[in-house]
């Protein structure tokens, strides 16, 4: 469940009633999407993001949804000044497509991104709430996820379960087209 690479086997998957701990803190299957988010500290960027961009209530309903999650290093990476300019008040439009170009309708669990991605040669496309496509691909025993413009995200813990979905944390940001 909460392996540091997401393989393309089952190794990834924790014992049952074993929760991942993501940023310090364990996810429990029980709680939604935010209630295990605003715990994890390698995500209060993420969390921050999704307050200006009133997702909250969204990302606690009842989904289900799978979400690629990038953790503060994935965001420190971005050029300086974009989450500030993002985080502000008029740019709300912006920040709220970057957000759900990270998020699918649905439940993909890692075995699930596998098996579609192997069934389609190693490739595994994906639309998001924002209308962006990602795609899932299989390198060696990881799994990345590419955006339209070519970027690339690891995930790195996969398979944290949510009681409105799944998150995979992943060490890229994710851009729109």
């Amino acid at each position: 469940m909460a392996s540091d690479d997401m393989a393309a086997d089952d190794s990834m998957m924790a014992p049952e009633g074993d929760f991942p701990m993501v940023g310090g803190a364990a996810m429990y299957p029980t709680k939604n999407i935010i209630e295990n988010a605003v715990n994890s500290a390698e995500h209060t960027t993420l969390v921050a993001a999704v307050k200006a961009a009133d997702l909250v209530d969204a990302l606690s309903g009842p989904g289900p949804f799978t979400v690629f999650a990038p953790t503060n290093a994935a965001f420190d990476k971005l050029p300086d000044g974009t989450v500030a300019t993002l985080l502000e008040p008029e740019n709300k439009d912006q920040l709220t497509k970057v957000l759900t170009a990270h998020v699918v309708s649905g439940k993909l669990t890692a075995a699930d991104l596998v098996a579609k991605a192997k069934a389609m040669g190693g490739r595994y496309n994906m639309e998001t709430l924002s209308g962006d496509a990602l795609t899932a691909v299989l390198k060696g025993s990881h799994v990345y996820i590419f955006d339209e413009a070519g970027g690339a995200a690891l995930v790195t813990t996969a398979d944290v379960n949510q009681s409105n979905g799944v998150i995979h944390v992943v060490d890229d940001v994710l851009l729109p087209r």
